[in-house]
């Protein structure tokens, strides 16, 4: 009956051990989420929070979290917590917590201490060693708390006495001038302590050992993608925030409101006008525009895809349904992996030594349209032929079986099967060509204001002779403006509006916002394609 009443107890004390485990954190990964807005300065360390400045807050968070975490691994070796800890924290977090403490010695002594070469170095040494030591020798619970908790509290301690402050600058005396200012370093320490907390709390929540382990782990993965979600979110609101201004400039609805336009020998106004989207760059304009640009992105991509997608899928179907595997595929797959990963500049390099010598000894957009296409050919190669890869043999043993042949089964059941993989790999080629520079400025960017702003008309510049070529393209083999080289412009130049240095910045944060969003609908069409054609697979 005793034993009984003291498991209920230990048990009680267990539970409420793990709220405040659990409690430390959920406060460290507030202060994460605190140190990444304080780094896109969606609030400022100047800034007081509830009359307290944000300096000092984030130091006392920092300590009393730090003093949690070591509460944990000291109750929890005093026997007053059951916890199940291992020998020792492991050679890995040894050697992490190790060469923590080895920078924060040096730091310290060179810089605070003003020590030396020499003694900043004996420092680090002493430091590392003795937080080697602190976190191999003891048992889990004091191993995995008392560095990272002394950390923590010793950050925080360093914001509330001053040492790091609003107006804190580290002079890196290097050449170029380089330094740390208080903007940058306070949120990154706070995000980094808040984090190692916040591994040490999880840990001290699991009662260390096996599932210990596994939380901390768990932890550390979760807090990591969220903000790298949360980073993506806050680029893109950034940009429409800064954007949104510039975009609607001149923006008005209502009857007669746009420009006339004439259909048919009937000649009648549009209901809308946008002049950022509707206008190109030009002196006269009232609101300049980047339709020209729109236009030239828009059939830059096109015409990259349609170039590299047939030859890329083609080259896939080859290597894996006919070609042997052997070296030959061997050094093929090497070569379309190493043109994937070559810089930009390297094809634009190629486009206009190799390219435009032969397309009219001049910058045009069908060039710019083949050095894209060239960029976007051998990620199709690869994801076509790892989707062809990841059909099942049995698929086409089947269908050999009936007397299907094999071209029939690649087109019938081998490419269906692995459209939804192909389209996803076209979807990452397009989101990287469509945002491009390098290449637009060497094969393809003519004015940033083409003569009378006039956007690329491909399907109306076709024109059929009886004599060969047959069909020729003017708008094709002239120059025109992108989004990507439009946007460089401004930021190089300030070109597209006054001598105001506010209306320019606004065009150029409206040009960004719409090149993001015609890069995310490029995105969107492929995944409204891919889920069309893998929902369609599903129900056959």
């Amino acid at each position: 009956m005793a034993g009984a009443t003291e498991s209920t107890l230990v048990s009680e004390d267990t539970t409420e051990t793990e709220a405040v485990a659990a409690g430390a954190v959920g406060l460290a990964a507030v202060l994460f989420a605190l140190s990444l807005a304080a780094m896109f300065e969606l609030v400022t360390i100047t800034d007081p929070v509830a009359g307290v400045p944000m300096v000092a807050l984030l130091g006392g968070l920092l300590v009393l979290l730090g003093l949690a975490v070591i509460g944990f691994g000291v109750g929890s070796r005093l026997g007053y917590v059951a916890t199940n800890p291992r020998p020792t924290a492991g050679l890995v977090a040894s050697a992490a917590f190790a060469l923590i403490w080895f920078v924060v010695g040096g730091l310290v002594a060179s810089q605070t201490l003003g020590l030396g070469t020499a003694g900043w170095v004996v420092a680090s040494l002493v430091t590392g060693g003795v937080g080697f030591a602190v976190s191999a020798l003891p048992r889990e619970d004091i191993g995995s708390t008392l560095p990272a908790g002394a950390l923590a509290a010793f950050a925080g301690l360093v914001f509330l006495t001053g040492v790091i402050g609003p107006s804190w600058v580290w002079d890196l005396g290097w050449e170029q001038q380089a330094s740390f200012n208080a903007e940058f370093t306070i949120p990154v320490l706070t995000g980094f302590c808040s984090l190692l907390v916040g591994w040490a709390a999880a840990k001290a929540y699991g009662g260390f050992g096996a599932r210990g382990r596994h939380i901390g782990a768990y932890v550390l993965v979760y807090l990591n993608a969220l903000s790298i979600i949360a980073v993506l979110f806050l680029l893109v609101a950034f940009t429409v925030l800064k954007g949104l201004p510039g975009l609607f400039n001149g923006f008005a609805f209502g009857a007669g409101a746009g420009p006339e336009v004439t259909l048919v020998g009937v000649t009648f106004s549009l209901p809308l006008s946008w002049p950022f989207v509707m206008n190109g760059v030009a002196l006269l304009n009232d609101v300049n525009g980047v339709l020209p640009a729109i236009a030239g992105t828009i059939w830059l991509v096109i015409g990259a895809v349609l170039f590299a997608v047939p030859l890329g899928v083609g080259a896939a179907v080859f290597i894996t349904e006919y070609a042997d595997r052997g070296r030959f595929t061997q050094v093929v797959e090497i070569a379309t992996n190493g043109l994937w990963s070559t810089p930009s500049i390297v094809f634009g390099l190629f486009g206009l030594a190799f390219l435009v010598p032969r397309l009219g000894n001049q910058k045009s957009l069908l060039a710019g349209m083949l050095t894209l296409g060239f960029m976007l050919l051998p990620l199709v190669v690869i994801t076509s032929r790892e989707s062809m890869l990841a059909v099942p043999d049995e698929y086409r043993d089947a269908s050999a079986a009936l007397g299907v042949t094999k071209w029939q089964t690649i087109r019938s059941i081998v490419l269906p099967a692995a459209l939804p993989g192909i389209i996803t790999g076209i979807i990452l080629g397009v989101g990287r060509i469509a945002g491009e520079t390098a290449p637009i400025l060497l094969t393809m960017s003519g004015s940033v204001a083409p003569p009378g702003s006039q956007t690329v008309d491909v399907l109306g510049g076709f024109q059929f002779q009886s004599a060969p070529p047959f069909v020729t393209n003017p708008e094709l083999m002239q120059a025109t403006s992108a989004l990507p080289y439009q946007l460089y412009s401004l930021i190089t130049a300030g070109v597209g509006q006054s001598s105001n240095i506010g209306a320019i910045d606004e065009f150029r944060w409206a040009t960004a916002l719409i090149l993001l969003v015609v890069v995310l609908g490029f995105y969107a069409v492929g995944i409204a394609t891919r889920y069309y054609f893998r929902s369609k697979l599903q129900h056959e």
